[in-house]
């Protein structure tokens, strides 16, 4: 059963990568099939570098692969592969496991929009849900109407509780709102999913500041958790706009999405690499369960595959 279930989670990370390891695999095969001259060795570089795993980290791959080769000039094909993730893994930050001391687990989801934070936020409902979690969420994105009603009518099929308010309301108080039914229904998980910031509206930014207070005065030490949803697609500006909110709101990790629309997959790596926080989820498809916690393995293996 468990084997079956690590061989389903391969399938879908492989499958969200696809478009990357089209781009990546076939050329890293390429050049590790013939003579790792610095030719070789440069567009080894720059094959790295455009698959978003950053400028460092693809210096540094392409300079262990050098050294390697060097001291064991034998070294060629898959076990340059090999060694290559291997390397890579290095980069990669395992998930941090929550244990839950008070109840309710107060985690609030922060992000632009449209980097897929509301459907995060119903995936990561479900995937609570699936674990036996009674599960609130707080629609405190009250200044966008189509988030509230997009939760609402989402979270109804899954049968998962919901507060909102009034549309340019308190997205704060709805927070409270939500922290307090999840206490009187003896909830497990309470999830705030917060408006749609700019990085250049310290307003709102302030804004999420009270949101915070407001858990804190509700519930100890929460929120517990703080993640940021970042598009895999737009690669260095999603390490950007992770370093502004990080100046406003502690962050605990990250959740990347749309890995299946970017041939740029490595961002995974840059991000951790840059920004030494956690991917604690990935979404790998549309579906509501193509959502997953992060697992650094498995994710380089079907990088590189």
């Amino acid at each position: 059963m468990a084997f079956n279930f690590i061989k389903a989670g391969f399938q879908k990370v492989k499958n969200a990568l696809s478009k990357t390891r089209s781009l990546l695999g076939s050329k890293l095969r390429s050049i590790f099939s013939r003579e790792m001259d610095e030719a070789a060795l440069e567009e080894l570089e720059q094959t790295l570098y455009e698959a978003d795993l950053g400028v460092e980290t693809a210096l540094a791959l392409t300079d262990t692969i050098r050294k390697a080769k060097r001291k064991d000039p034998s070294l060629e094909g898959d076990r340059l592969l090999e060694l290559l993730s291997h390397e890579t893994l290095k980069y990669m930050t395992p998930p941090k496991e929550r244990v839950m001391t008070s109840s309710p687990h107060v985690i609030l989801i922060v992000g632009v929009n449209g980097s897929g934070k509301t459907t995060s936020v119903v995936k990561l409902a479900k995937l609570y849900q699936s674990q036996g979690k009674k599960v609130v969420v707080a629609a405190a994105d009250t200044y966008r109407a189509a988030a509230a009603e997009q939760l609402e009518k989402w979270l109804t099929k899954l049968g998962v509780d919901l507060v909102r308010g009034s549309a340019n309301g308190d997205p704060a108080s709805v927070t409270f709102d939500a922290i307090s039914a999840a206490k009187a229904r003896e909830a497990d998980v309470v999830i705030v999913d917060t408006a749609g910031r700019l990085q250049t509206r310290l307003d709102l930014m302030k804004e999420l500041e009270k949101i915070r207070r407001v858990c804190g005065k509700q519930v100890l030490d929460a929120p517990h958790d703080t993640l940021l949803i970042l598009d895999a697609t737009i690669g260095q500006n999603a390490i950007d706009q992770a370093k502004v909110f990080q100046e406003h709101t502690p962050l605990t990790g990250l959740i990347l999405t749309k890995l299946d629309g970017t041939a740029r997959g490595g961002i995974a790596i840059q991000v951790q690499k840059v920004l030494n926080l956690p991917i604690q989820y990935i979404a790998t498809g549309e579906n509501w369960d193509d959502f997953d916690s992060f697992d650094p393995e498995l994710y380089v293996k079907a990088l590189f595959e």
